[in-house]
This record gives structure tokens, sequence and C-alpha cells, in this order.
């Protein structure tokens, strides 16, 4: 019996199909058959653009601090403020600062110093060159327990204190130069005048005593230059600064602190 061969031009078609449909199953596989979609550009995620501070670019400035109202521990049987703002306030040596905390009402706790002593602040803020005199009165902005690591250290359990005085500055004492007794006369730094803001002064000044202390302090202390004195103008300025302290102490009117930079 004799078998046909089939007809070879019909055998090259038939694998030509099978070849084209394979090869139009690998183009749309390769063009866009995979199971992850396309990423759009606008969608992908950007690093994070480096400031060098070396270049001229600014570091980024930390906010503005306000005036505290209340006590940074509350249940401790010492209201300070907050340590953040205290750090600010050291800072700054501004003396209208100090009379807005040591105003009347105000819930920090005051100090006498037990004896007259250097002034140095521990913290590193600016300090005044002038002692701290016996009777002056301070305000505790820190108080430091000293670390024995459980062993008893003699003179060590006191500890030390931060305080403000009424000048602006800060003064770093340890716990046997400060007393918590109320003197009969407390005394006070000496407030600088001319550091104060001009709306403090103009409030002050509203004050008839205050007025009339300011115009002697000018009279007495014209033509004297920053950091020197004499007997007459040292006398007015002290006059003033206590005209000022009763002022505060007493609950007289202030402008609002500004926030501290």
């Amino acid at each position: 019996m004799h078998v046909p061969f089939p007809d070879p031009s019909r055998r090259r078609g038939a694998w030509c199909s099978v070849l084209g449909a394979a090869a139009i199953t690998l183009a749309l596989s390769g063009c866009g058959g995979s199971s992850e979609p396309a990423k759009d550009a606008s969608q992908e995620q950007k690093p994070a653009p480096k400031v060098d501070i070396g270049d001229g670019l600014e570091a980024p400035k930390e906010e503005p601090v306000a005036f505290p109202t209340a006590c940074a521990n509350e249940g401790s049987d010492l209201c300070v403020p907050p340590s953040a703002f205290v750090a600010r306030l050291c800072a700054a040596g501004k003396p209208e600062m100090a009379l807005a905390l040591f105003a009347k009402g105000t819930p920090w706790v005051r100090g006498y110093l037990a004896r007259a002593t250097e002034a140095w602040d521990a913290s590193g803020g600016p300090s005044s060159s002038s002692k701290l005199e016996f009777d002056e009165e301070v305000l505790i902005l820190v108080k430091r327990t000293p670390n024995t690591g459980g062993m008893v250290v003699s003179g060590a359990s006191g500890g030390s204190y931060d305080v403000l005085r009424w000048n602006g500055s800060c003064a770093s004492l340890q716990a046997e130069e400060l007393r918590m007794r109320v003197p009969p006369e407390p005394l006070h730094a000496e407030i600088p005048w001319r550091k104060l803001d001009d709306d403090v002064q103009e409030a002050l000044l509203k004050d008839e005593k205050i007025a009339t202390r300011a115009a002697e302090q000018k009279k007495e202390c014209k033509g004297v230059s920053s950091g020197q004195t004499n007997a007459k103008c040292e006398k007015a300025q002290k006059s003033l600064g206590k005209a000022i302290v009763a002022f505060v102490r007493r609950g007289g009117a202030l402008p609002p602190p500004p926030k501290l930079p």
C-alpha cells in the first residue's frame, strides 16, 4: 500500500503559524505582561535634602520659649521654672525678665544669702562681676542634689542651687550659702536702668517715686560712662533700684514679658 508523504509546503506553513503565535505571545509578555504595575515617577519617594551648614546655610532655629506661669515640678518642695526656660533666661541676662519673675504673686521660691559670696554661674551663662551680699534676695531656678553613689560624704548632703538675681544675671550657690528665712530687710542686686526695655521703663516711670528717682539718677550720673561711677551717681542708682524693687514687690503693673529667643 502506498502512503503519500505530506506536501512540504503545507508543513512549512503550519510551522510558521506556530512560530508566529509564539512570537506574538513573547512580545506581549515583554511589552506589558509583568504582574508589577509601572511606577509613576511623580509617586516615587525622594530622599530628604541634606542641610550643609558649612555652605552658607543656617541651622534650624529653636522656637522661642514662653514665659512660664506654673511649676515645672508640681508636688515638689521647690517650685522652679522649666529647664528650657531657665537655660534661655540665664543666657539672655535680661533684667526685665527678672522683674517679671520676682513680681508679686509668682510661685517661684525666693532664697536669701546666708553670707556674702562671689558671683559665678555653673551653667555657663553670663554672670555679674559684683558679689552677692549677705541677705540678698534671689530666686531659685535649679536645685542640684549631689550624686555620691550611695556613699555618705561629709558636707555633700545639701547640694547646690542655680539662682536668679534682681539684675537678670544667674549665679550658682552651695546649699550652705542660701537660706529660706526672710530677713528683716532683704537686699537686692543693683538693677541696670539703662538695660531695661523701653516699654518697661515707660511703665515704671508712671510711678511717681520711680520717676523722681530716675530724674535724680539721670542728673547725678550724667557724663559717667558705663562701668564707672562716683558717690552721688552710685547713691542715686541705689535709690532708683530700691524704688523699682518696692514697686514690683507690691504688685506694680508691668508689660507682659516677651518670649525668650
